[in-house]
């Protein structure tokens, strides 16, 4: 068991996914400071608080804190926005790399020739089916 477990854990994947996952932690840190210093008081000067997070209001006993959930709702925003850019280049590059591929790869003559006889073929069975070009 323990040699599946180090075989598991040394595939490039897992590792990837590990430093993923850690860059991820830090850059969530980023974003959450980021929203609380930054973004929280410059919303809460137009709320007239000038910490949005103390934004409450009482039914009862209850307090609920609309402020905090405004700054997760912005933390969240502003990583899905980030999430979306990465995929979004990352399938760019992706494009981009299967058309170079694509283009390199040359076509066998065989198959050149095979392709101008069905143009060939397709052309004249249009032009075949052409009343005004019909010969009779």
């Amino acid at each position: 068991m323990l040699k599946e477990f180090k075989t598991f854990i040394s595939r490039g994947s897992v590792l990837d996914m590990a430093v993923g996952v850690l860059i991820g932690g830090a850059f969530n840190t980023l974003v959450a400071s980021l929203t609380k210093n930054l973004l929280s008081p410059l919303i809460g000067l137009f709320a007239n608080s000038i910490n949005l997070s103390s934004i409450t209001f009482k039914v009862g006993a209850a307090t609920f804190t609309v402020g905090t959930f405004l700054d997760d709702v912005i933390q969240f925003l502003i990583m899905m926005f980030v999430i979306f850019m990465i995929v979004k280049i990352f399938n760019h590059m992706r494009d981009l790399n299967q058309t170079e591929e694509a283009s390199e790869t040359p076509i066998p003559a065989e198959e050149q020739y095979l392709k101008e006889i069905r143009d060939l073929l397709a052309n004249q069975s249009h032009h075949d089916s052409d009343p005004i070009n019909k010969q009779e």
